[in-house]
């Protein structure tokens, strides 16, 4: 059987007309001579009566402390009631559908509620709809435990449950619909002259995933790069070919011509609300061998994830996500050491697969944000991105600034010497 994996997001399934777009995507697989498996993510966003927000905010209004197994329980009621009224679509064009949770579609997860992880999929039941000419319309973002409690998979699961089943299938494909054409080099929003990627390394869109990019969760694009299966990103109203994802070697023979040797930069992309804390250590122990260690892992028992960390003998710089700031703050106070915050940042970072080894592209980043009038707070890098922290209300300049300087915007990335 050719197999192919759909996935729509909460906005490609919300209202008649998406879903009518989202029918004759599954329809064109169909008549192609494809077997199709659905998966759907819960309809619309928070304060539309079927999203996950609003059904987790409908508990929490009724108990604040709602047990973990009970959320997932909720949450999990979003999906599902996206993929009965999906089948029942096709069903009115004549497509054989069926409807299945998670579980039903055979997917089995650890206990971690809330963030759980798939432990194995058994894929017979869903083979066995398939071979019968029934599209199979699964509930994404769930799974089920062994003793049969309902779980969800963490935020962006809905992707990660398209690409585990992708992979337990062999599918040809799994293709993403989104409420946008393909993988951009910036966010529109910041950029109107962004443009969409025809092709990318499953690195490179995962580092962007990482990054801030929310178009698909990194998680699933792990998974599909492991198992060697093409993901295409792509809108379910928009008739273009999207951006097709896959291993790095395939980009050197692409016919598309976008894809350059030479290519530096993919992408722009950006974490907004981010908090630098500088820890100058404590007062009667200037100094303090221990210090890094004593803050690090006082951050770890919290539960706070560190990014940006630059070390020295006497001080340590790091930033976390601006909701984790006030809890930073009180492990500090608590380990007695001196600190100064500074809140509202951004992280902005350019991502490409052509930087590694090439010098003098830390030298277009700084030329271009210095040129922009804008201050580098701090630096990180990796073989395939370099970021750097700025100040929150120069967000936008910073953005279009980095893609002006590696011409993302006319597809080409310069000279990657300084």
């Amino acid at each position: 059987m050719r197999i192919i994996v759909q996935k729509f997001g909460g906005r490609s399934v919300d209202t008649v007309e998406h879903r009518r777009a989202a029918c004759n995507r599954v329809s064109g697989a169909v008549e192609k001579g494809c077997r199709v498996v659905v998966v759907v993510s819960a309809m619309g966003r928070e304060g539309e009566a079927y999203a996950t927000d609003t059904l987790l905010s409908l508990a929490a209004k009724a108990c604040p402390t709602v047990a973990p197994r009970e959320l997932d329980l909720i949450a999990s009621c979003g999906e599902i009631i996206s993929a009965v009224v999906l089948a029942a679509a096709l069903k009115e064009r004549d497509i054989e559908a069926i409807a299945l949770t998670g579980a039903q579609a055979g997917i089995s997860t650890d206990a971690n509620f809330t963030d759980a992880r798939i432990v194995k999929i058994d894929p017979e039941k869903l083979l066995a709809h398939l071979k019968e000419g029934r599209v199979a319309v699964v509930a994404g973002f769930q799974g089920a435990t062994d003793a049969g409690d309902i779980t969800t998979l963490g935020r962006g699961g809905s992707d990660t449950t398209a690409a585990a089943l992708g992979a337990a299938l062999g599918a040809e494909v799994v293709e993403i619909y989104t409420d946008v054409e393909g993988i951009k080099t910036a966010d529109p929003r910041i950029v109107t002259e962004a443009k969409t990627r025809k092709v990318m390394s499953y690195q490179e869109v995962a580092q962007m995933a990482h990054e801030g990019a929310r178009v698909i969760h990194p998680r699933a694009v792990e998974i599909a790069m492991r198992k060697d299966i093409p993901l295409r990103i792509l809108s379910a109203t928009d008739p273009g070919p999207g951006t097709l994802v896959t291993h790095s070697g395939s980009l050197e023979a692409s016919p598309w011509p976008d894809v350059k040797e030479g290519r530096l930069i993919t992408g722009v992309t950006h974490v907004p609300d981010v908090a630098q804390f500088t820890v100058t250590g404590s007062p009667d122990r200037p100094g303090d061998a221990e210090a890094s260690l004593k803050v690090f892992a006082g951050m770890a028992e919290a539960g706070i994830s560190v990014d940006l960390i630059s070390v020295s003998p006497t001080v340590q710089t790091f930033t976390v996500v601006g909701k984790s700031a006030g809890k930073a703050e009180e492990v500090l106070r608590k380990l007695g050491y001196a600190f100064s915050v500074l809140p509202g940042c951004t992280k902005v970072t350019v991502v490409g697969a052509g930087m590694r080894g090439v010098p003098g592209v830390m030298a277009k980043v700084a030329r271009a944000l210095t040129g922009a009038g804008i201050a580098i707070l701090q630096t990180a890098d990796s073989h395939l991105t370099i970021s750097c922290l700025v100040a929150g209300d120069q967000m936008g300049e910073a953005i279009r600034a980095l893609h002006r300087e590696f011409g993302l915007a006319d597809g080409e990335d310069g000279e990657g010497q300084a």
